[in-house]
């Protein structure tokens, strides 16, 4: 029965027992509306990662994952990461619930986030969907412990009317509170990684906010997640309520309570942090008591233990160092095996490779780099092939080879050089790829005539692709590889422009909880290095993502990182675009050869370059961010850079790092 027919029959009947009855009928059906889950606030069904069959094992995974996050007694903190299957039947899911919410709440929710989630996306391996209470997501991608802020959804009120001074005091407050709140989150557990809290406005207007992180990330990713969010907001506040939502975090504020989590934090007008809680100290004297009574034991125990721990270790150490050399000697050993095990990989004959390059002829030589020389070759099929030909001399030949060998054999990405196959005999170390007609970026970009061929749509076509190979592999790859050598040399161009992403031999392959490492020694390209890699040895995706920075840049001004200093003024690169930039003079930096220039895109472009570049790691943004601010669609203007890294020129021959230490690559892998 309708609504409308239920208030029309009540008016009518004057029956006081059919009154009572349709009043219960109304009231039921009233509880049934503010009961019931609204539909999702957003959701997305991606078709990139591919589709699932009907009555598949992935399908099965799929119903069986829903099943064991909606059922699950034992975690009463709503947050749920699970894979179910294996290979490429896996299905991995992600279920966080608002912090606030009881246990039933959070398992009604997701219930009918699966329901939906199923009818909505009915094939497609990677889905996600918000609702007021909680998200849910699956894929058959590795999602754990990765930040990603794509897909992604946003909304906010209309404008409000207030003069400018209430939207400016209101804004401020707002920001203010969330960048508190930010920090709160990103210093939760593996349990809760949320902040809530609330702010005066005036005497009459208080905003409420909430800020969330799925607590798998750590603490430098949850920070960076709700650093974007907030930049975004900033980019676009204009009224009382709003909210984000990205793929690993979520923001919210309100002018009325919406949260009612508990350990909220209240700021001032003044809108200072609360102060850390004191460090609470025994008192003198029962310290002293505690010593006096336990002084000749403790003495006694050090004069027994410390020999016997000492030798302990010693034991370890020399059963250390052996296993060691023993696992060394067998990599070594099964190098070639371990190849062969990989079933993409494709060993081939060296006679083949030899009489296909002309035994090596210098003729077809095409470049030449710290581990070896690259030749161009002709296979019996017609089909012409580019081999890096490794050193027999190189002490880290065979740890080169094995890197990219097995590494590129797994990936595949449109924006990535092919791999062939490899050769492994005579002492001989052969990695065989697909030959690009156009060589590499730089031998465009920085020759005084060619680089007229390159107009702006080209090279803002080239500055996506780099950026989409590089969300493949620190994101969508099932391998999480940090690249390590990004330049102008090791970015290969098609016989339409695209650019694909080579030279893997430094790469990094990184475990999936895993997000930073330290190297043993230094290798890379001069100028191409962040400050934390060549001081601290310390590198992660972000050192790519400065990599990219400075790459943009150079594309933008036909400048090399590596070969522009002016003496009368001290500027290198980044010195002279950062300069530009607060002068509101970035155009005059632009390649002057470049036709076609978008002054809109350029000005973007060079915002972006110089947020990868920023001297703080935390700000520079992820590739997920990059390629959502290179988005033609993408409206808005980029956050604000700070200052990049650099500033000043450096003396190859400084303490931070010596030319020595760097592989000065100039190969020209084509």
């Amino acid at each position: 029965m309708s609504f409308y027919r239920i208030i029309k029959m009540l008016f009518l009947n004057k029956q006081k027992k059919v009154r009572t009855l349709f009043f219960l009928q109304i009231f039921g059906f009233l509880f049934t509306i503010t009961t019931a889950q609204p539909g999702f606030i957003s959701r997305v069904c991606q078709d990139t990662f591919g589709n699932y069959t009907t009555n598949s094992t992935f399908q099965t995974n799929l119903n069986t994952l829903f099943n064991e996050i909606t059922s699950d007694t034992k975690i009463d903190y709503g947050f749920y990461n699970i894979s179910v299957g294996e290979d490429l039947d896996i299905v991995n899911g992600i279920a966080l619930c608002r912090p606030d919410i009881s246990v039933d709440q959070c398992h009604q929710c997701l219930q009918q986030a699966s329901e939906e989630l199923v009818a909505q996306c009915p094939k497609q391996k990677d889905a996600i969907g918000w609702y007021d209470q909680c998200m849910m997501r699956y894929s058959d991608r590795y999602i754990f412990h990765k930040m990603e802020l794509g897909p992604w959804y946003h909304e906010q009120d209309p404008v409000v009317n207030a003069d400018d001074n209430d939207k400016a005091r209101f804004n401020h407050t707002a920001t203010t509170l969330l960048a508190n709140l930010q920090i709160k989150a990103a210093s939760g557990d593996s349990r809760r990684k949320y902040g809530a809290g609330t702010a005066n406005v005036s005497n009459s207007l208080t905003v409420y906010a909430l800020v969330q992180c799925t607590p798998d990330l750590d603490y430098f990713d949850c920070y960076n997640c709700i650093d974007n969010a907030i930049a975004f907001v900033l980019a676009n506040l204009y009224g009382q309520q709003g909210r984000v939502f990205y793929t690993s975090c979520n923001i919210r504020f309100e002018n009325y309570n919406f949260c009612d989590a508990s350990n909220s934090i209240m700021l001032n007008n003044s809108t200072t942090s609360p102060p850390p809680p004191a460090l609470v100290l025994p008192s003198p004297s029962t310290t002293q008591s505690i010593k006096g009574k336990k002084s000749k034991k403790s003495k006694l125990l050090i004069i027994i233990l410390v020999p016997a721990v000492t030798s302990i270790l010693l034991l370890f150490a020399f059963l250390g160092c052996y296993v060691v050399r023993r696992r060394v000697k067998a990599r070594k050993q099964s190098l070639g095996d371990e190849i062969i095990r990989n079933p993409e990989a494709l060993q081939m004959d060296f006679d083949t490779i030899r009489v296909a390059t002309g035994n090596f002829s210098l003729s077809n030589k095409l470049g030449q780099g710290g581990f070896g020389i690259v030749y161009k070759g002709r296979l019996s099929n017609g089909q012409e092939i580019a081999v890096k030909r490794l050193s027999k001399k190189a002490a880290s030949g065979e740890e080169e080879f094995r890197n990219e060998a097995v590494l590129i054999a797994k990936l595949r990405h449109r924006n990535l050089v092919k791999f062939l196959g490899f050769c492994l005999e005579r002492d001989e170390k052969l990695l065989i790829y697909e030959l690009l007609p156009n060589k590499s970026l730089d031998f465009f970009l920085f020759d005084p005539i060619k680089r007229s061929l390159l107009d702006w749509q080209t090279r803002h076509k080239i500055i996506g692709g780099i950026a989409r190979g590089l969300l493949y592999l620190h994101e969508d790859s099932r391998l999480l590889v940090i690249h390590r050598d990004l330049k102008a040399g090791n970015i290969l161009l098609d016989d339409e422009m695209n650019p694909k992403i080579t030279d893997f031999g430094m790469a990094r392959l990184f475990g999936a909880d895993q997000s930073r490492a330290d190297a043993s020694q230094i290798c890379g390209t001069f100028g191409y290095m962040p400050p934390e890699y060549l001081q601290k040895r310390q590198f992660s995706n972000k050192t790519d993502v400065y990599s990219f920075g400075v790459l943009i840049l150079e594309i933008i001004t036909g400048l090399r990182i590596g070969g522009y200093y002016n003496s009368e003024t001290g500027e290198n690169l980044l010195s002279l675009v950062w300069r530009n930039w607060l002068e509101d003079t970035a155009l005059d930096i632009v390649d002057p050869s470049m036709s076609g220039v978008d002054t809109t895109e350029v000005k973007r472009c060079i915002n972006i370059g110089l947020l990868c570049v920023q001297e703080n790691i935390t700000h520079r943004p992820i590739m997920s961010s990059i390629i959502l601010l290179l988005n033609s669609q993408y409206t808005n203007s980029p956050p604000i850079p700070s200052r990049p890294a650099f500033l000043l020129y450096h003396n190859p021959a400084s303490p931070i790092a010596s030319w020595n230490e760097i592989s000065q690559s100039e190969l020209d892998p084509r």
